[in-house]
């Protein structure tokens, strides 16, 4: 148990998607189907971590980790969705997430992680850069509302180190 009283989990069931799509709807750029959640956590429940205090849900992230085919195979992690909720942010509950995905994900054998954000999410820009992500391709009307968004990329050869 962290000093704020939260507790990480990892997935357990089909119990928790409705809690977790919950969350995840208030802050991300798109909504996603039932189905989108499905698909992450049947697939890979091992890359879902979850922050609990009691028994609310206050962060949560999504990822995969399979085979991307570019120039050569190479084993791709990927964050499909991060949220903490807004009356628990800036106490490190969103890098722990991060902490614990990358690390499983790194146990899974990826080379390399990425992501998307919106261009103008200077916040979430700033933190995962922290985190040792660079900008890797910028997309251009990616979201539904035509919004723009980087691709940020995580190379995993070398340790995870935070910058304060």
């Amino acid at each position: 148990m962290s000093e704020h009283g939260v507790v990480y989990t990892t997935y357990k069931d089909e119990t928790q998607i409705e809690q977790i799509k919950a969350l995840m709807d208030v802050d991300l750029s798109e909504p996603y189907s039932v189905y989108t959640y499905r698909y992450f956590l049947n697939e890979w429940p091992q890359l879902t971590y979850l922050a609990h205090i009691g028994d609310e849900f206050v962060g949560a992230i999504v990822c995969k980790c399979d085979v991307h085919q570019g120039k050569t195979a190479t084993m791709r992690g990927y964050i499909a969705m991060l949220a903490v909720e807004k009356e628990h942010r800036k106490k490190g509950i969103a890098t722990e997430l991060a902490k614990k995905a990358i690390e499983a994900m790194k146990k899974e054998g990826c080379e390399e992680i990425v992501l998307e954000t919106e261009l103008l999410n200077t916040a979430a820009l700033r933190f995962y850069e922290r985190l040792g992500f660079v900008k890797d391709k910028r997309l251009h009307k990616y979201y539904l509302n035509q919004g723009c968004a980087y691709r940020l990329k995580l190379y995993l050869n070398r340790e995870i180190e935070i910058v304060e």
